[in-house]
């Protein structure tokens, strides 16, 4: 399906922006999905513990998946086979695929060796077997797994690498979207390009401007979802990156999913983002709730409950009384308990049904603020809390 933006509103006094990502197959038939938007993440064909049903009731329009894990397994041969993979997972919304490239650069084990004008070497994480992702290995991968977007093959440095490292990385990463572009077939499938720059206002607007040019379907940030990556320099990348980029285009902000960086994102322009924190989180027994903490190092955080620890043993209130998830609406933090005591995967299933709710509902009140021109206040309350 080819996808449109349609830019509705804008914030009066912070310019975040409220819009519809449109998706229209062959047949005309469309498919619209408001934004600022939070995109759950599928990275083996599946939203970790959840049913597609359960992800749907979530609020969730966009999914992702990972083109390098399906790479490996099954094979994007057997999703092909199986008819694509909206099929394959039983999906009926949009997909977008990554590249592949985050996981694999963090697989590379020597960066100036195994890293080439060609593409990457590496070892596969499941049986040790060498293996070489190109851009256009990445883009025929994506080809056959029929995503609604495909995401450019891009070169993810890390976050301690240094300006001159970055302008290489740059300029390989442009001569690879290039390569990219020119092997892409799938005629309904949007392809993506990424901006890349670490910290430096130069580099992102470089990057940003020369990456327009090759003229992509939508835009996305990357290169700010590293561990060591403090939060001012993730957000200068966005404000350095968003002013270059089309208005009629959506905006992407790649791997980001703490409800603070979401808020921080959409007041800088970004549209859409996706992370695989919520299911993650769940998995280790922490729900999202309303409300910020500090790490000891000063940090903004997200607040989370810990529902393993014994204060729950015996509180049967929901995780939080003004949630309009399933979880919130049928379950106590004692049932919660005891299921993540008990190492029960109905445990992970209930908490990241409320996570990704939590963070989609986040989403769905910033809309209703922009709308109403009052994101600044929004943003307000939000620290207040």
């Amino acid at each position: 399906m080819k996808v449109k933006y349609e830019l509705i509103h804008q914030d009066k006094k912070t310019g975040a922006r409220y819009g519809k990502v449109i998706f229209t197959d062959k047949n005309g038939e469309k498919q619209e999905y408001e934004t600022p938007m939070f995109m759950p993440v599928g990275t083996q064909a599946t939203v970790k513990t959840l049913s597609p049903e359960q992800v749907k009731e979530c609020g969730a329009g966009i999914i992702l998946s990972n083109t390098y894990h399906l790479w490996l397994r099954p094979t994007p041969e057997i999703v092909e086979q199986a008819g694509g993979l909206h099929q394959f997972m039983n999906w009926n919304g949009p997909i977008l695929t990554d590249s592949g490239g985050y996981q694999v650069f963090s697989l590379a084990r020597n960066k100036k060796k195994d890293i080439t004008e060609e593409g990457v070497h590496f070892k596969s994480e499941i049986d040790g077997r060498a293996l070489f992702l190109t851009p256009e290995k990445s883009i025929e991968i994506q080809n056959k797994l029929d995503s609604d977007i495909a995401m450019s093959f891009d070169e993810c440095p890390p976050a301690t690498a240094d300006k001159a490292y970055l302008k290489n990385s740059i300029e390989r990463t442009l001569r690879w979207a290039k390569r990219g572009k020119a092997v892409h077939q799938n005629q309904e499938q949007n392809l993506f390009g990424i901006v890349q720059g670490g910290p430096y206002e130069d580099l992102r607007k470089w990057s940003a401007i020369e990456t327009v040019k090759l003229g992509f379907d939508g835009y996305a940030i990357g290169g700010v979802a590293n561990d060591d990556e403090c939060k001012d320099d993730m957000y200068k990348a966005i404000e350095y990156s968003v002013p270059y980029l089309p208005e009629d285009k959506v905006r992407y902000l790649m791997g980001v999913g703490e409800p603070v960086d979401l808020i921080e994102g959409v007041k800088r322009g970004v549209d859409i983002f996706d992370c695989v924190s919520p299911t993650r989180l769940a998995r280790h027994g922490n729900a999202l709730i309303s409300g910020i903490r500090k790490t000891e190092k000063g940090d903004i955080k997200e607040k989370r409950l810990n529902l393993k620890n014994a204060q729950f043993k015996a509180d049967f209130t929901p995780v939080e009384e003004t949630c309009d998830c399933y979880t919130c609406k049928n379950y106590t933090k004692a049932y919660l308990h005891h299921l993540m005591r008990c190492d029960e995967a109905f445990g992970a299933t209930l908490l990241s049904i409320h996570n990704i709710r939590f963070l989609i509902r986040l989403t769905e009140k910033m809309r209703e603020a922009i709308k109403n021109d009052a994101f600044a206040e929004f943003i307000e309350e939000f620290y207040e809390a």
